[in-house]
C-alpha cells in the first residue's frame, strides 16, 4: 500500500471493467491500466523522467515508473527544451540509489521508506529545485486527504489541469489508491470541462482558483448544470470572495474545500465550507491543522510564538518530503528542532491558521512588511474589481512600493473608486501606490497568478497592463 500499486491490483481484481481513468474522453478500466502498466515494466528504467502532456499513455508510463523501487520525475512539457534536458541530466547524476528490485517485473509497491518521486518546484527562468519523497509519505497523505475530503469509490473526480503539476498528479494517485475514477483533459478547455461535468457524472473538482472562476462564471452564463458536483477542492492560492460566490451559485450542492500546503511539506491546514454556509469574504484564515499534522508558528531561532504573532509556519507530520537532491540554499526547507518550514509566514488565532504569504514575496515599503496576498484579497472585495494581483516594485524613496493590477468586473473602474473601496479593508500604509488596468490576469501555464509577470508587463509597457486613471 505504498503508495498505490497494491491497491490498483486490488481494484483490478475486484472491479476489472469499471472505469479507472478518463483523459479527454478516452478511457481505461482498472484491468486495462494494470495490464498496460505491467507490459511497460520491461522498458522502464530505475529512474524515469516523464515530460508529456496529459494522455492515457502518460498515466500508464507513470504507473509503471513507480513500480517496485523505481523512481519517477515528472517535468512540465512546456518548459524550454534546454531546461528539460538539463534537469534530466541532473536527475541522472544525482538520482536516488535504487535497490535490487528497482527494475523488477512485478507491478507492486516497493518498500515504504524507498524514494518513488522526484518533485520539482515550478520555475521558468532558472533550474527548479528537486526534492524527493518516500512511498510512506504519500500513503500517509492519501489516508489524511481521503479522510478530510471524504473521497469515496463512488466519486468521479475531474482535475482539468496538467498532470505535470503536483496538485493534479496527486489527485490522480489519490484516486488510484481510493479506487475512485479519475478524469482529466488533454489540455485545459472550459467547454471540455463543462462537457465532462454534464455527461460523465463528475461529483468532485480539483483545481486552482483561476480555473474555478472560469468554469463557474462561464457555466452560469451558459446554463451548464453543476448541481451534481458535491465537492470542490481548491489550492494554489486563497479563494477570493467573487470566485467563491460564483462557485456557490454554479454548484449549489458542493462543499468547498480550501487547503494550504507546500510541495515539500504536503498538506498543512484546511477548511470545509458546507453548501449554504456563509462566506468569509476577504479573510486570511485557512482552517485548522490537517489530519495527522502538528502546527506551530516559530521565529527563525526555533522559538514558538504566541497566538496572533506572525512567524514561520512550521509542521511535524509523516507527510514531509525527504529533502533536496539539489537547489537547497539552506532556506528552502528548514528544520527547526524537528519542525519543518518552507518560510511561509502566518499566525494562528483561535486554532485557525492565517496565511500571510511567502517571505520571498513580502514587500518591504518604508520599513513596513506587506504581503501581496492580503492586498489582493482586499482588492478582490472592492465593487467593480473582478480580480487583482499585487507586487513590489523598486522605489528610491520607500525601498519598494506596492503596485496592483486590476481586472475590472464590468466596463471600467477608476483608481479613485478602488481607493475608496479599500476603506476599512486595508491599512493605508499597505495600499498600492500605483494601479494598472489589466486585460487579463498574468498567469503561468499551470493557472497560477504570476507577480513576476505583472512586473514584467509594467516595466516593458505591455499593452495588457495600462495605468489606471
Amino acid at each position: 500500500m505504498m503508495p498505490f500499486l497494491d491497491k490498483l491490483q486490488l481494484w483490478a481484481g475486484e472491479r476489472p471493467d469499471d472505469t479507472a481513468v478518463v483523459v479527454g474522453g478516452k478511457r481505461l478500466s482498472w484491468a486495462d491500466l494494470r495490464d498496460a502498466a505491467a507490459l511497460r515494466l520491461g522498458g522502464t528504467p530505475a529512474t524515469a523522467v516523464l515530460a508529456e502532456a496529459n494522455s492515457l499513455d502518460f498515466v500508464v508510463s507513470y504507473t509503471a515508473a513507480v513500480a517496485g523501487e523505481r523512481c519517477c520525475a515528472v517535468l512540465d512539457p512546456l518548459w524550454p527544451r534546454a531546461m528539460i534536458d538539463e534537469v534530466t541530466e541532473r536527475i541522472g547524476q544525482a538520482g536516488p540509489a535504487t535497490g535490487p528490485t528497482a527494475t523488477g517485473d512485478e507491478l507492486s509497491d516497493g518498500g515504504p521508506d524507498s524514494t518513488f518521486l522526484i518533485g520539482l518546484t515550478s520555475g521558468t527562468t532558472s533550474v527548479p529545485k528537486a526534492f524527493t519523497r518516500s512511498r510512506r509519505s504519500w500513503q500517509v497523505s492519501f489516508d489524511a486527504s481521503i479522510e478530510f475530503f471524504g473521497l469515496t469509490p463512488e466519486d468521479r473526480t475531474l482535475a482539468p489541469g496538467p498532470l505535470s503539476a503536483s496538485l493534479n498528479l496527486y489527485a490522480l494517485s489519490e484516486c488510484l489508491y481510493a479506487g475512485a475514477p479519475f478524469h482529466t483533459l488533454e489540455t485545459f478547455d472550459v467547454g471540455d470541462a463543462h462537457a465532462a461535468i454534464s455527461y460523465d457524472g463528475v461529483t468532485r473538482l480539483v483545481l486552482v482558483p483561476t480555473m474555478l472562476r472560469l468554469l463557474s462564471e462561464r457555466g452560469l452564463a451558459g446554463g451548464v448544470d453543476a448541481s451534481g458536483v458535491r465537492s470542490i477542492i481548491c489550492a494554489g492560492s486563497k479563494l477570493d470572495a467573487r470566485t467563491l460566490e460564483a462557485a456557490r451559485r454554479w454548484a449549489p450542492n458542493a462543499a468547498i474545500f480550501e487547503y494550504y500546503g507546500a510541495s515539500e511539506l504536503s498538506f498543512v491546514s484546511g477548511t470545509r465550507l458546507a453548501a449554504g454556509e456563509p462566506l468569509d469574504a476577504g479573510g486570511t484564515g485557512i482552517g485548522g491543522p490537517f489530519p495527522g499534522v502538528e502546527l506551530r508558528i516559530m521565529d527563525d531561532g526555533g522559538a514558538e510564538l504566541p497566538d496572533g504573532t506572525d512567524g514561520n509556519i512550521c509542521v511535524r507530520s509523516g507527510m514531509v518530503s525527504n529533502g533536496y537532491l539539489w537547489g537547497d540554499d539552506g532556506q528552502a526547507l528548514r528544520c527547526l528542532d524537528g519542525w519543518y518550514t518552507v518560510g511561509d509566514q502566518g499566525y494562528v488565532d483561535s486554532g485557525v491558521l492565517h496565511i500571510l504569504g511567502r517571505r520571498s514575496d513580502m514587500i518591504i515599503t518604508s520599513g513596513r512588511n506587506v504581503y501581496p496576498d492580503e492586498v489582493e484579497l482586499a482588492l478582490a472585495s472592492v465593487p467593480g474589481v473582478s480580480a487583482a494581483v499585487a507586487a513590489g516594485m523598486l522605489d528610491d524613496v520607500r525601498g519598494q512600493k506596492v503596485v496592483a493590477g486590476i481586472v475590472p468586473a464590468y466596463g471600467s473602474v477608476t483608481a479613485t473608486q478602488v481607493k475608496t473601496g479599500l476603506d476599512g479593508l486595508l491599512a493605508r500604509d499597505k495600499r498600492p501606490q500605483r494601479y494598472f488596468a489589466l486585460s487579463e490576469l498574468p498567469v503561468t501555464d499551470r493557472g497560477k497568478v504570476s507577480r513576476r509577470m505583472l512586473l514584467d508587463w509594467i516595466e516593458n509597457n505591455d499593452p495588457r497592463a495600462k495605468p489606471l486613471a
